[in-house]
């Protein structure tokens, strides 16, 4: 029996980790350990998708949030070590580039436990974000590296991995597979009124939250594009909100509480449009036909602009309204199965398997 130690930690993380789990529990082979951070606490972060999703309860709730980057890592590092020494794991699993994915991998890499890493290779080029410096340092200290696209798996050839012992496997996107698996089970939100036609939005990014200038012009881009070209729905997170009230902005979308993952889905599926700085919400809206327009400079997810299903337009409030108006209510279409398809949870288990035989 294999034990396999999971951690997760944010929003992204438990989407993702819902169809591995699920994946999983088909193979009597394996047992996993699943270990929440709690680095999202809020219960519309967090114990919805729980509910939603149908992932088993975690076995460890380490409840660290808040604080700095530093801080934060760092307790976590001391309390996974510690569930580590005592559950003894053949192997741990991380997702995607947040400080429990760094966490985790560190944990485990230090007490020489194998890592393997889901999501690996992007690279958006700005190590300024606090996720790249994630993404790179996990890649480093994982022997076992899952990329989605055939671009990550350029970047980690660029980057010498090509030369190491660490094994590279192209598997297709896990967040595609959560996409076609829940689609039929997507609801709208309840208590929100959404009108026939609107433009779907999100907005966290420390890039864009933590910056006045930044954060200021894109209140006014979102906005005028409310104003001038349809409705706006910005389920808006916590740390955007309170930026947003620190500077007091007037900000004259509609704006609700963060949403499920089943509501975001049914959000995907009936808007003309999606305007984010999320990574995720760049693929998932390629995924239900909906063109992208980016809050950022960079994306991890270049095949997207490559194709002109994604447009990346910074924080330029110009450049944004524009960018809608020109994609607003297009269609794109996935002829090439960028992302494999909806089989990748599959094709991970099954790499698990072979690596511990």
């Amino acid at each position: 029996m294999m034990r396999i130690l999971t951690v997760i930690g944010a929003r992204p993380q438990f989407i993702k980790a819902s169809v591995v789990s699920r994946a999983i529990q088909t193979e009597e082979a394996i047992e996993e350990i699943i270990v929440h951070t709690g680095q999202h606490f809020d219960a519309n972060m967090s114990d919805v998708f729980f509910n939603q999703l149908d992932i088993p309860r975690p076995h460890y709730q380490l409840d660290i949030h808040g604080g700095g980057h530093g801080s934060m890592t760092g307790r976590m590092l001391e309390k996974l070590e510690a569930v580590m020494l005592e559950e003894k794991p053949d192997r741990v699993l991380v997702y995607g580039d947040t400080n429990s994915t760094l966490a985790g991998a560190l944990a485990g890499a230090k007490l020489r436990i194998p890592v393997a890493h889901v999501e690996a290779g992007l690279r958006s080029f700005n190590r300024n974000m606090p996720e790249e410096i994630n993404r790179i340092l996990t890649d480093q200290v994982s022997d076992l590296l899952f990329c989605p696209t055939s671009s990550a798996v350029g970047n980690l050839e660029q980057e010498g991995f090509r030369n190491r012992l660490a094994r590279v496997v192209q598997v297709g996107d896990v967040m595609q597979d959560a996409a076609l698996f829940f689609a039929e089970h997507a609801r709208c939100p309840k208590e929100v009124s959404v009108p026939g036609e609107f433009i779907l939005a999100t907005l966290h990014r420390a890039e864009n939250t933590d910056d006045a200038g930044r954060l200021s012009s894109l209140v006014n881009a979102l906005n005028q594009v409310h104003k001038n070209i349809a409705p706006v729905i910005l389920p808006l997170h916590p740390r955007t909100r309170a930026a947003i009230q620190e500077l007091g902005l007037d900000i004259k979308i509609k704006t609700i509480d963060p949403v499920g993952y089943l509501e975001m889905l049914w959000l995907l599926a009936h808007c003309g449009l999606v305007m984010t700085d999320s990574g995720g919400l760049q693929k998932e809206a390629f995924f239900f036909g909906r063109a992208c327009v980016t809050l950022r400079d960079q994306t991890e997810w270049v095949e997207l602009v490559e194709i002109g299903a994604n447009q990346l337009v910074g924080a330029d409030a110009v450049a944004i309204f524009e960018a809608v108006k020109r994609h607003y209510g297009r269609n794109v279409e996935d002829n090439n199965s960028l992302y494999g398809g909806g089989d990748a949870s599959v094709r991970i288990v099954e790499t698990l398997i072979e690596e511990a035989q």
